[in-house]
């Protein structure tokens, strides 16, 4: 198992985390699995920002964002050097600090232009 800290976010887990994710595991589930409700409207499909996290220790050991991602990206809130959509990255055996941004952009509703 692999330690994830989550730094303190004022509505999702106001004094921070700590938990375990197993390699293979998206940073998304391992937050979902842990009690931290990190949006995630397009239900993990890489299709909006809404699980836009900033990786600030251990970013080098995740596989290299697609470029699917990469494009979803710069869409996101808060876009730092080191940002990942939580549902693309992947845990592997380095310990990572990650910080989930205070704002999001749902791209899946707010610019879909859906109507029902």
């Amino acid at each position: 198992m692999t330690q994830i800290v989550v730094l303190p976010h004022v509505e999702l887990c106001p004094d921070g985390a700590v938990i375990e994710a197993a390699a293979g595991e998206s940073i998304c589930d391992a937050l979902l699995d842990n009690g931290i409700d990190i949006e995630h409207a397009c239900e993990k499909s890489c299709a909006c920002t809404t699980c836009h996290v900033i990786v600030r220790e251990g970013f080098n050991a995740l596989e290299s964002a697609d470029e699917l991602e990469e494009d979803m990206l710069d869409k996101a809130w808060g876009l730092a050097p080191n940002s990942r959509l939580s549902c693309q990255a992947i845990v592997t055996d380095t310990p990572l600090v990650v910080e989930i941004p205070r704002y999001t952009i749902n791209l899946a509703s707010e610019g879909g232009g859906h109507k029902k």
